[in-house]
């Protein structure tokens, strides 16, 4: 890494950094990352807790996924760490899954580009003799899944001696799957002179006695979760389609492409990604504009006048280029990343639904933020309906049915004379196969011949309000596909519908996820990525599994054996 002036040298004034993350105290590399990752300014989060983990104080943090909780721990870890001597590893980030371990690991990189941190995310699932040479060789940052780490910890492979910051993410997710244990053994093995931050979107009793327990005097803050009284959420057709990470950008084309959006305001968090998104529609033949706070006045001005006119189709902002922004007429709201609270996700969507008008919503979801939908769902008392991502089959659907009403209002309203001469022209042909033709070529005139893939299904939770969230389009209540037999499940069209699992059986006999896991897998012959969501308590485990493999699952491990003990198997209930 990189050394920069001492923590006590003044933050230097650098023009066109963000005023808001200057004040937190971050530094002129950092400030430079963020402009260039298109950051406007701090989350309420990011506000709390950047200034006193600078401090190198402890810190107990409550708030929920999506609200910039990587960023807040982030980039006060990467500014301490450049100005202390060298060790390695230097820090150490803990987080419940191999996806988080891997976003994590690539956001911290992002953020100490220009201080040349290296850093390894290490988690289960891998091959382990890559980690052991990245080990070997060094790493300023190490971010881990428990198991792995203590794994790696038991080798001698991962020394901790030396660590001067942990910080503990979604830990209240890690307590839920069974790692309170290993939690406990890492981090007695680090020095008591290190700096701990802990986030967890709640603070139980256990999550307070891992804090009295290793953090020392800690700074605590809460994200409130603004109120919004019921009703107050515009009476607008609210959707939300799951989807990868890797898969987010087709997912939003193929939505807008499918919705026909002709005045739709789309929302991203940052400005990197508000030109990223609008270069990929304008690519698809979208007439999409860009408008965020590295725009001048003149910018904004003609972008905002051409949407009005109806010159662009789509525009697309960041929270803070929206604010104020006087836009009387939009048919869609989509949000490509799901906002950080409840009251900024009924500010987006109000703008859509106006003067008696008919609006829709859209949001498109990484599965991780399930939870925080339904919080949404919660605050707002009203219903978020998860729909499949559309087929490529459902788009070319779609984009015939509207050729076909463009077709039919031209030949209600447009003279046809000079056209029906062109028609005599080409009587070699039969008549239908020129009305063909001609249509095909209006097809590819608007993309419609584009190549196209579908999208990866992705396996969806129960709703909050106690009912499973079921793809609209298929509401028998028998689940997809019908079967009650154990295989895959389907991929492509439809939503995967999750049930959930009682299995009686839990942390007071040692079990962990793996466990729970390689019996399903193993006994009921499926792919492990099949499961969802496990939850492991005292005496019983809980595990979402396809609804229509859930009955062949039960009768399955019914006749088998958890860690050499029969168990009960059943769904589970409220």
């Amino acid at each position: 890494m990189k050394h920069g002036p001492s923590s006590e040298s003044a933050v230097p004034t650098v023009t066109g950094f963000s005023p808001g993350f200057v004040a937190l105290g971050l530094e002129a590399p950092l400030l430079a990352t963020l402009e260039t990752l298109g950051y406007e300014e701090p989350t309420p989060i990011q506000r709390e807790a950047i200034p006193p983990l600078l401090a190198g104080r402890d810190l107990l943090g409550q708030a929920a996924t999506g609200t910039g909780k990587t960023a807040a721990f982030a980039l006060p870890m990467l500014q301490r760490l450049s100005h202390a001597a060298r060790v390695r590893p230097s820090a150490l980030v803990l987080v419940p899954t191999r996806e988080l371990a891997i976003q994590v690991g690539e956001a911290v990189q992002r953020y100490g580009k220009e201080l040349q941190v290296s850093v390894l995310p290490v988690y289960g699932g891998q091959a382990i003799g890559p980690q052991l040479h990245a080990l070997k060789r060094g790493v300023d940052v190490v971010v881990a899944t428990p198991g792995r780490a203590l794994d790696h910890i038991r080798r001698g492979t991962l020394k901790l001696q030396e660590v001067r910051i942990v910080v503990l993410d979604e830990a209240d997710e890690m307590l839920d799957m069974g790692f309170a244990e290993d939690l406990d053994a890492i981090l007695v093995g680090t020095p008591k002179t290190k700096q701990t931050a802990l986030f967890s979107a709640t603070i139980p009793p256990r999550i307070r006695a891992i804090a009295h327990r290793h953090l020392q005097s800690p700074i605590e803050i809460t994200i409130a979760k603004e109120p919004v009284k019921a009703g107050t959420a515009p009476r607008v057709q609210q959707t939300a389609y799951i989807v990868a990470r890797p898969h987010r950008a087709a997912a939003l084309a193929r939505v807008i492409d499918v919705a026909g959006a002709n005045s739709a305001l789309v929302f991203c968090r940052t400005r990197l990604e508000v030109d990223e998104v609008t270069a990929m529609l304008t690519g698809r033949g979208h007439r999409a504009e860009a408008i965020h706070g590295g725009m001048s006045q003149g910018q904004r001005d003609r972008v905002m006048q051409a949407f009005k006119a109806g010159q662009t189709e789509l525009l697309v902002a960041t929270d803070v280029a929206a604010r104020g922004l006087d836009i009387p007429q939009v048919s869609h709201v989509i949000n490509y990343d799901l906002p950080s609270s409840a009251e900024i996700y009924v500010h987006r969507i109000g703008r859509t639904g106006r003067a008696g008008r008919e609006g829709a919503a859209i949001t498109i979801l990484d599965p991780r933020e399930q939870r925080l939908l339904r919080t949404i769902e919660q605050h707002t008392k009203a219903r978020v309906t998860v729909l499949p991502i559309p087929s490529v089959a459902d788009l070319r659907a779609k984009q015939l049915d509207r050729v076909q009403a463009a077709v039919e209002q031209v030949l209600r309203d447009a003279p046809l004379d000079a056209f029906k001469q062109l028609v005599e022209r080409l009587s070699a042909h039969p008549p239908a196969e020129v009305a063909a033709a001609a249509l095909k070529l209006l097809v590819r005139a608007q993309g419609g011949e584009r190549q196209e893939q579908d999208i990866p299904a992705i396996p969806v939770r129960q709703s909050e309000f106690g009912r499973p969230i079921r793809d609209a389009r298929h509401s028998d209540g028998r689940g997809h596909g019908g079967s009650s037999g154990v295989g895959r499940p389907q991929q492509g069209k439809r939503t995967v519908e999750m049930a959930r699992l009682y299995i009686g059986v839990g942390r007071e006999a040692g079990i962990r996820p793996g466990d729970l896991v390689g019996a399903i897998a193993n006994e009921a012959r499926i792919n492990s990525n099949a499961i969802g969501a496990i939850e492991i308590e005292h005496r019983f485990s809980i595990v979402d599994v396809p609804t229509s493999m859930a009955s062949g699952i039960i009768e399955v491990l019914g006749r088998a054996r958890i860690k050499g003990r029969r168990v009960s198997v059943r769904l589970f209930r409220e």
